[in-house]
């Protein structure tokens, strides 16, 4: 499926903290919602980044795990379980686009806009695709370790090698995802507060590039990043300082704020 015509820009893997890449969706979603850009960009979490799901409980969360191993902790608008992304083993992406231009089911805009991201696949060699039937729940606070399901997850040799989701704000769509470049499971488990699943059990459920293909994180990158751009048809692009100050002020307001990331599940 082709993209939706339009101004799109493209930025380049954006490297800085967890908080300020939730931000930046945001701020991509309101350019794009006010007739500015549309935005597709790949990204890096630094420092490594535990991202909570939008209902997650906080206590589901291993505070001190994450203090003494240097791991940032924000709650995403998308909901799920949480996510560890290593900052050297995630690859991640976001899509902003106005929700008049794309399809208003939520599946079918899913599958729109992951068009590029199983194209990134393809050109990596990695047969990459939607599960064929459910797989069992293995932890529930954990997004990668929740049901499989055909509709949205995509895996490849049986094993889950991204999460993608997606919101609506300010009359934009905002799909964001995670591609698993390398697999550490000890820390991605270890963010959890005492999970019933072992190292080994998570390696069987979640593959990353590197052990599928000879490629560098550098190579992947690119194509995750080539892909995109050649779906959207566009052009290279930055971040306005108008742009930056305002990711900030949300930064400050929400993905900083302990009313945000410790808020109990159903307190809003």
């Amino acid at each position: 499926m082709d993209a939706p015509e339009g101004d799109w820009r493209l930025i380049r893997e954006d490297v800085r903290p967890g908080p300020m890449q939730m931000a930046l969706d945001e701020v991509a979603a309101e350019t794009a919602a006010d007739g500015g850009p549309w935005t597709v960009r790949v990204y890096r979490w630094d420092p490594s980044c535990l991202t909570m799901g939008y209902r997650q409980a906080p206590d589901t969360v291993d505070w001190d795990f994450c203090e003494r191993e240097g791991i940032d902790v924000t709650r995403r608008q998308t909901g799920g379980g949480g996510i560890y992304h290593d900052n050297y083993g995630d690859i991640a992406y976001s899509i902003a686009v106005p929700a008049d231009e794309v399809p208003g089911e939520l599946l079918d805009c899913y599958h729109l806009l992951c068009e590029p991201i199983l194209d990134a696949f393809d050109r990596l060699g990695i047969d990459a695709d939607y599960v064929d039937e459910s797989m069992p729940e293995l932890y529930h606070p954990a997004c990668y370790l929740r049901e499989l399901h055909p509709a949205h997850d995509v895996v490849a040799e049986g094993r889950k090698i991204a999460g993608n989701a997606q919101y609506r704000r300010d009359d934009a769509v905002i799909q964001h995802g995670s591609l698993t470049y390398s697999v550490d499971a000890e820390r991605h488990l270890g963010v959890f507060a005492d999970p019933p699943t072992s190292p080994a059990e998570f390696r069987e459920r979640v593959v990353g590039m590197d052990e599928l293909v000879d490629v560098d994180r550098e190579a992947a990158v690119g194509a995750v990043r080539d892909a995109l751009a050649d779906w959207a048809d566009a052009s290279e692009g930055d971040w306005t300082d108008a742009e930056l100050e305002r990711a900030r002020e949300i930064v400050d307001e929400k993905y900083r704020s302990d009313d945000w990331v410790h808020q109990q599940p159903g307190s809003r």
